[in-house]
């Protein structure tokens, strides 16, 4: 699939023409159809009115891991939107980002959510926190962490829980407590997509009776008519999904103003509201304020830096000698 979206993105065959440009936006899967139904109309409009050019898009989705690894291995994107800032820092190092991502409004995120747990309506086997998805016999999906960002934020969510409760029960955190719980829900997951979206095309056939998934996936199957019940753990984690204009792509396209314009633009009130809609929670303050009631606050939320940050996340969790990593290769048990 990877290879055919290579072929299908180039921009070696759309060179500009008068009085038109044209962005590659690179994404990962969960936020399709906000980008496809509302966002990128929406610039589109904009951008014509105030520079009476016309701005063309050609789009990408798969997994943020395999996204991040596609442009480094030459998909040509002008925009990478991805799940975590480790898949923009992987483009960054490869060369292909020049500037500082991160200096801009909110340190470059454009959207946020928190890992919830779906389930089906009614809540048949009665879940309420993480430890019910070790119980004998409960079935759990989630992806990969090797192919998607989603994993990962997953998999943080269920081991920094544990970490978050031991701490809450004892005044310490216990690292112990995290690999236990993890280990623990890990034993019953019986399939591991390539991404989030995946993942929920897999429980809405039927198979599964938790996933772990961002709340707006859930929230979004719910949108027209409620399909399941989106469980809140007492512990999870803040998500921060963040943007990046990739420097080397753009200078070859000679889109740049465009890319620029498309970049700020999703962090405009417009574009907030476009993702709130579609079950994401904003950054921006004002959007924030009017959407503080449809995004319940869990009680013992925790982000990233509760983790150590990134780099400490991923050599701990998911390296050679990672948590994750032994858990699934059997070598640390429940």
């Amino acid at each position: 699939m990877l290879l055919l979206t290579l072929s299908g993105c180039s921009h070696s065959e759309a060179p500009n023409a008068e009085g038109t440009t044209q962005i590659m936006l690179a994404a990962y899967t969960v936020p399709k159809e906000a980008y496809q139904k509302e966002i990128i109309p929406a610039f589109q409009k904009q951008w014509k009115e105030k520079t009476g050019q016309t701005v063309t898009f050609k789009e990408s989705y798969v997994g943020s891991g395999a996204q991040a690894r596609a442009i480094v291995n030459g998909l040509e994107a002008d925009v990478a939107a991805l799940s975590l800032e480790g898949d923009i820092e992987t483009i960054r190092k490869a060369g292909l980002i020049t500037h500082n991502w991160k200096d801009r409004p909110y340190a470059g995120m454009i959207t946020r959510s928190v890992v919830a747990l779906g389930v089906k309506k009614g809540n048949p086997l009665g879940i309420r926190e993480w430890q019910d998805l070790g119980k004998p016999g409960v079935t759990v999906l989630y992806p990969s962490p090797r192919t998607s960002g989603g994993a990962m934020w997953d998999i943080n969510a269920i081991y920094g829980a544990g970490v978050k409760t031991a701490e809450i029960e004892t005044g310490k955190k216990n690292p112990d407590k995290g690999a236990e719980l993890l280990a623990s829900i890990q034993k019953n997951v019986k399939v591991m997509d390539n991404s989030g979206r995946e993942s929920m095309t897999t429980f809405e056939k039927g198979l599964g009776d938790v996933v772990v998934t961002y709340e707006n996936e859930l929230l979004l199957r719910n949108m027209e008519q409620p399909l399941y019940d989106v469980i809140y753990p007492k512990a999870t984690v803040l998500i921060e999904n963040p943007v990046a204009l990739v420097d080397k792509n753009v200078e070859k396209h000679g889109n740049r103003a465009a890319v620029e314009a498309f970049v700020t633009f999703l962090q405009s009130q417009e574009a907030q509201r476009a993702f709130a809609k579609y079950g994401f929670r904003p950054v921006v303050p004002e959007v924030v304020a009017e959407t503080k009631d449809k995004f319940p606050q869990p009680e013992w939320l925790f982000d990233i830096q509760y983790l150590g940050g990134w780099d400490t996340v991923f050599e701990q969790l998911y390296g050679p000698k990672g948590v994750w990593t032994e858990i699934v290769e059997g070598k640390k048990g429940a």
